[in-house]
């Protein structure tokens, strides 16, 4: 029997469990023990948008902070500055789309592992096509997604 059992009156319950009319610190039916919920937090990139969206007190133009530092990095990209000007690119352009390259003892693994998931699911009763062989290797392997095209 467990301590709690064994004392009812010290937790507010009788001996079966259940929360004793008396005990007025029990929960109402239907109603939260917590109606305000947990606290909300902000998260970092929440906490940044805010600060950015304000006016910098220091900027003559009234400018917020975000186009205080958007200024900068322009005028260090206008300076030479070849970081600045990747980082204006891939902010306004998005960035560039990632090749990857096989070699082709590589790519030869991935076609014979590709063939043996065809033959093995053809050995079980089952048909499975090149491509859905190439998209469940992906997963593991996601280079073999460039076999694909």
């Amino acid at each position: 029997m467990k301590a709690a059992e064994k004392q009812p009156g010290n937790s507010g319950r009788d001996g079966r469990g259940h929360f004793t009319r008396g005990n007025r610190y029990a929960f109402r039916k239907g109603r939260s023990g917590n109606p305000a919920g947990r606290p909300k937090s902000i998260t970092l990139s929440e906490a940044y948008r805010r600060e950015l969206a304000k006016v910098d007190p220091e900027d003559p133009d009234g400018r917020t902070h975000a186009e205080v530092l958007a200024g900068r990095m322009i005028d260090r990209a206008k300076a030479g500055d070849v970081a600045a000007l990747k980082e204006i690119a891939d902010r306004v352009e998005g960035r560039a789309k990632q090749t990857v390259s096989l070699s082709y003892d590589r790519r030869e693994r991935i076609e014979r592992a590709v063939e043996t998931m065809i033959r093995e699911a053809g050995a079980d009763g089952d048909e499975i096509s090149r491509e859905d062989a190439l998209q469940a290797l992906a997963l593991f392997m996601p280079e073999a997604v460039t076999l694909i095209n």
